[in-house]
Order: C-alpha cells, then sequence, then structure tokens
C-alpha cells in the first residue's frame, strides 16, 4: 500500500501538484496495480491451458470452449490494462505523469485515483467524446 492515504494526498495544496509523494503514491499504486494483473492474466491463462476440450459431450465442449473465449477477452483487456500501466510509469519516470497530453494542464488527483492511467483531463476526454458521438453519427 502506498505510504501516504488518499486524504493526505488530497489533502496538499494544487501548488504541490506532482510532488515527490505525490509521484511516490502513483507509482506504488500502479506497480500494485501491476502485480494484481500480472497474478490475474497468469490465471487465466493457465485456466485456458488446462481446459480439457475433449469431453463427451457436445454440450460440454461448447460450454468449455465458450468460457475460454471469454477468458481470451478479459485476458486481452488485462494486457491493454498492462500496457497503459507501463506507460503510466514511464511517465512518472520522465516527469510527464499526471499531465493532460493534448492541453498540458494537470488531470487531477481525483480523477488519477480512480484512473491511475489517465491521458487528458477531464474536459479533454468530454470533448473527445463529444466529438467521436457527433462523428459516428453522421456516418
Amino acid at each position: 500500500m502506498p505510504q501516504i492515504s488518499e486524504q493526505e494526498l488530497l489533502g496538499m495544496p494544487a501548488s504541490d501538484y506532482m510532488n515527490e509523494k505525490q509521484l511516490s503514491f502513483f507509482q506504488e499504486y500502479l506497480l500494485e496495480l501491476k502485480s494484481d494483473l500480472l497474478t490475474e492474466v497468469e490465471q487465466g491463462q493457465q485456466a485456458i491451458a488446462t481446459t480439457k476440450l475433449a469431453l463427451a459431450d457436445d454440450l460440454d465442449r461448447a460450454a468449455a470452449e465458450q468460457e475460454n473465449q471469454q477468458r481470451l477477452r478479459f485476458t486481452g483487456r488485462k494486457n491493454l490494462l498492462l500496457r497503459k500501466i507501463q506507460r503510466a510509469l514511464e511517465k512518472i519516470k520522465d516527469g510527464s505523469y499526471g499531465y493532460c497530453e493534448i492541453s498540458g494542464d494537470p488531470i487531477g488527483l481525483r480523477r488519477l485515483l480512480i484512473r491511475p492511467t489517465a491521458e487528458l483531463s477531464f474536459e479533454e476526454k468530454a470533448r473527445q467524446e463529444i466529438l467521436e458521438r457527433n462523428y459516428s453519427k453522421r456516418r
């Protein structure tokens, strides 16, 4: 668990945004998430590898195949999240973590606590989603 609490983190003045304690908090948080995800991915892969598809009943075989497909989807999503976590850890090292990739504005501690891999500020993400909705309506 990170050395400081979320309350202490949120209680810091805005002028101290992404100070050493905050960066350390998020680095530890991201490393914990990464470790948990790696364990989940490994367990999912083991479950897929040990599934017996040579079951006698066609219905059992179909259910096992469907379960494996679902595990593969979940594992794929977790692998995507692992890449985002790795990217966030690299941003911590280069000093760009916590800042919007488009505007350069602070993303905000509350948003990062909810989504520690966030790369866009709330405003930029909302604007992007509006553009995507408008684009999809035009099709």
